[in-house]
């Protein structure tokens, strides 16, 4: 019998689903109930009402025939809760947290009777297998396989498939099922990111026709921006894994590090035109991926190989998707042992219920959900099948790791003359991660790797350095995190490949050859300091160092406390303490209205914002201006705004709008690219441009518009495409460099054939004009407010070649890339002659306004530390 969602498919996809046998034999109980249950929601009220009755399929639960329609996140969390009650002594849902709009997030957790009774058991066991945990580690116990669902939230079939999936775990009917979970813990995150997922499922289900239309031009496949791939913040979670910079992935990673499941498998979907992918990867794989893990890459690709081929249905391997950087749900756990794993349905945000593919065939989402049921199936029996196998490797990788650690260094040295906000946000995300530190006991003279020169030298450790050792459980996650050069072996690669911590939190770092003694005491925090010794004391005035993004935050409360804030534009020196520029002064002058509760206020917020506050008796400076210098500049607080819609990188935006929120806490309007015409700017003192394509948004009388409020005292920040934009247009300093069309012409007659190209490798040839998130050493001119707080270079992260001239007279150029600016990372060979004395960051007049350019992102995913200072001496600093 044909199953019932195949009444809502067209023709064809009708007669392709006739000839998929497992679809019909996977979802026939749902099918036979649809046909006898009326249309609408028929969700119980609570868990015990749910236990009163039978254990429903989906259908019989939601009121639809799975794939006929996508499920909102709180019925998919409703349907756990369902089967959950049917399994009781089998099935727990464990809460881990919630996203920014406030939605659950939760996993179940799936064993046999005798293994769900022992749940915390088999998590102690796991942490002493991998040496986390004191006491002896039995290999008898089963292994855990972690199902992690829809990610990315308009690859929603993962939330469709993931019902299936949880009923087949929860009927005692499925012999197969409850065999393999003899020998498995299964832990299936529902939905990973439910905010994407929900603003794409809201979406679609309000615009599709009722009987689904299949053109490809239909709307219900054009999604508006900014589709719903993304968090709250339009991240992309998936390359959040190893920087958890957002709030659900920490949450979920202190559930997963309690678990350190042995086999991770997070389900996607790619282009509609696409078919199945599954493992094993594609090259390049990181050195550090073992020869057993890539091993087992292959064995569950066979299991998945034998359902798909039984079904005729079409797949392919080891391309597209490789295992190099650690960003993803698959590296990041295989780097934490874990056999990771990528699975990709062709489909995605475009697909809806059915998509006229261009191959002549109609794309159901019922086939789409029979295709990563059928992989999640796969993934369960191969950890049952191979779980003695997998606690075998999964054992020996963390005692390899903590007594045989690879790769040339065996300690990474932390200098403890970093600024300390920097280091202890450094030794936060390392703690985070479970990774081991140290601190140095005594002075030791040796040699190691700079971080800063990019070359091996004389290394003089000094007592208190933090000190990570490569003798620990975790060294594999240390070296991948720290190594300065990744080794990469193929240059097609799909995203960053240079990522070394000590570049992104902008910290100076060595690397050694040796291990050394990390048994020296822990050092005392620095705390508020000063002649103010007792609260009830009156200060001249409150000094802070402008290092780093806690001090930026500590900027933001006291605006948004009315406390007046000034800073220095050079450097002095007060009683026996040496300022750089860009310190904050508060002066008592200025705040009398505050009264006593100025200290309070100044106190308080430095030690919400961890930042390090000096009371002085004096404004005399024994060397350099005074306080009441005119080099001291009063802070206006202004009012920012950042443009966002059609036109601009949603994930550009969102990085702008999480930094401000969530990052310095300070408020910022929003404005849509729509109605953007219609602004009263005069309101707004800074405007941001995140990178994208603003031909549209600023046509000709636009442009001139906000070049005359610029003229006005606005200031503009543009970022990258919005830099781009900008260059070459009448006012603007910034001029993009020009091809050498002589020395082409010159290159042809010498050569002919120089144009000929070959079709097979034209994917690799393109990679000559690329920076594959490339580490780049960018000039600074730190005199200039873009670059105070810094020394005199910056390691960006670049990901687009800059051609671009040095800005003339009337600009500035802060922050350029000479001769010898590459540090780490792929940048192909045309690309490095781009990024070879180019403009970088910069800064131009223009009227009573300015207008600030970065071609690099110094927001960039959130987890580039080091660009954050810059980002904030752009907003409060530059103009002032």
């Amino acid at each position: 019998m044909m199953p019932v969602y195949a009444a809502f498919l067209t023709p064809a996809a009708r007669r392709c689903l006739c000839s998929t046998a497992l679809v019909a034999s996977l979802l026939a109980s749902t099918a036979s109930h649809a046909q006898t249950t009326p249309p609408g929601p028929a969700l119980p009220p609570t868990a015990a009402a749910d236990a009163a009755g039978p254990l429903l399929t989906p259908a019989q639960f939601l009121g639809y025939a799975l794939g006929s329609q996508f499920t909102p996140q709180a019925d998919v969390l409703r349907y756990a809760a369902h089967v959950v009650a049917h399994a009781p002594g089998r099935m727990r849902i464990t809460r881990y947290g919630q996203t920014y709009e406030k939605r659950t997030l939760e996993v179940v957790e799936i064993g046999n009777a005798e293994n769900f009774s022992k749940l915390a058991a088999i998590q102690l066991n796991d942490r002493r297998l991998a040496s986390l945990e004191g006491g002896v580690a039995s290999r008898q116990l089963p292994a855990v396989a972690w199902l992690s669902y829809n990610v990315h939230g308009n690859e929603a079939v993962s939330s469709e498939a993931v019902l299936q999936v949880l009923y087949d775990l929860a009927n005692p009917q499925d012999a197969q099922m409850q065999g393999w979970l003899k020998n498995t813990v299964v832990v299936v995150d529902p939905c990973v990111n439910p905010d994407g997922h929900d603003r794409y499922v809201n979406w679609y289900n309000r615009v599709r026709n009722q009987n689904p239309n299949a053109g490809p031009d239909s709307w219900e496949h054009h999604e508006p921006w900014p589709g719903g791939r993304y968090n709250h913040y339009y991240f992309d979670l998936n390359r959040d894994w190893a920087w958890q910079t957002q709030q659900e992935s920490r949450q979920r990673i202190v559930l997963y590090n309690k678990w350190l499941p042995q086999v991770h498998a997070d389900f996607h979907e790619m282009g509609p035109n696409n078919s199945y992918y599954f493992s094993p990867a594609a090259k390049p794989f990181h050195a550090d991926i073992t020869p057993w893990q890539r091993q087992f890459q292959n064995v569950i690709g066979d299991y998945n190989r034998k359902v798909f081929d039984a079904n005729n249905w079409l797949y392919f391997t080891r391309e597209v998707y490789d295992l190099f950087a650690p960003t993803y749900g698959d590296t990041w756990p295989s780097f934490n042992g874990a056999i990771g794993m990528t699975y990709e349905q062709g489909g995605g945000g475009p697909a809806g219920v059915a998509y006229a593919r261009t191959d002549g065939d109609t794309l159901t989402l019922a086939q789409r959900i029979a295709h990563h049921h059928a992989a999640s199936r796969a993934t369960i029996q191969a950890t049952a099948e191979r779980h003695d196998d997998l606690l075998r490797e999964f054992q020996a990788y963390f005692t390899n790791a903590k007594t045989k650690p690879g790769g040339a260094y065996k300690t990474y040295v932390l200098a403890s003359g970093n600024d300390p906000g920097q280091l202890r946000m450094l030794t936060q995300y390392l703690e985070r991660q479970q990774i081991d530190y140290g601190f140095a006991p005594k002075q030791l003279k040796t040699k190691g790797f700079n971080y800063s020169s990019g070359k091996t030298e004389a290394v003089t450790v000094q007592p208190h350095d933090v000190l990570v050792s490569m003798y620990q459980p975790k060294s594999t996650l240390v070296k991948v995190l720290f190594e300065p050069r990744p080794q990469l072996e193929d240059s097609l690669t799909y995203d960053i490949t240079s990522w070394a911590l000590p570049y992104s939190f902008g910290v100076k770092a060595y690397a050694l050859a040796e291990r050394l003694d990390a048994s020296g005491p822990t050092p005392t925090p620095a705390v508020v300091k000063g002649s103010a010794a007792a609260p009830t004391d009156k200060p001249y005035a409150y000094l802070a160092r402008w290092n780093n993004l806690q001090d930026v935050r500590f900027l933001s409360q006291l605006l948004q406390k009315k406390v007046k804030v000034r800073f220095a534009e050079q450097a002095f020196e007060a009683e026996g303490q040496k300022y750089t520029p860009g310190t904050l002064i508060i002066t008592r002058t200025g705040n009398e209205a505050l009264g006593a509760q100025l200290d309070q206020l100044v106190r308080a917020q430095a030690d919400s914002a961890g930042t390090v506050v000096r009371a002085v008796k004096s404004g005399f400076s024994t060397t350099g201006h005074d306080l009441g210098s005119g080099s001291v500049h009063f802070v206006k607080q202004p009012t920012v705004a950042v443009v966002a819609g059609p036109g601009v990188d949603a994930t550009a935006f969102g990085e702008v709008w999480h930094f401000f929120e969530q990052q310095i806490g300070y408020p910022i309007t929003v404005l849509g690219t729509d109605y953007l015409s219609r602004v009263n700017m005069s309101k707004i003192d800074v405007l941001i441009l995140p990178d994208g394509n603003y031909q549209d948004i600023y046509p000709a009388p636009a442009l001139e518009s906000l070049k005359a409020w610029v003229r006005g005292g606005g200031k503009l920040i543009a970022m990258e495409g919005a830099m781009k934009f900008l260059a070459n247009k009448k006012d603007f300093l910034l001029k993009a460099k020009t091809a050498d069309s002589v020395a082409l012409k010159k290159a042809e007659a010498t050569n002919p054939y120089l144009p000929l190209r070959r079709y097979g490798t034209a994917d690799r040839e393109s990679t000559e004009n690329q920076a594959l998130g490339t580490i780049y050493q960018v000039q600074l001119d730190n005199t200039h407010p873009l670059a105070f707080g810094y020394g005199g270079t910056y390691s960006a992260l670049i990901r687009t070649p800059l051609s671009y001239k040095f800005l003339p007279k009337g600009g500035w150029n802060v922050g350029v890339i000479k001769k010898n600016g590459y540090y780490a990372g792929f940048s192909g060979s045309k690309a490095r002659k781009e990024l070879v004395d180019t403009f970088v960051l910069g800064e131009q007049d223009l009227g009573r306004g300015q207008v600030i350019y970065l071609g690099d992102n110094p927001l960039f995913r959130a987890f580039w530390q080091s660009g954050k200072l810059l980002f904030g001496n752009a907003v409060f600093l530059v103009g002032q």
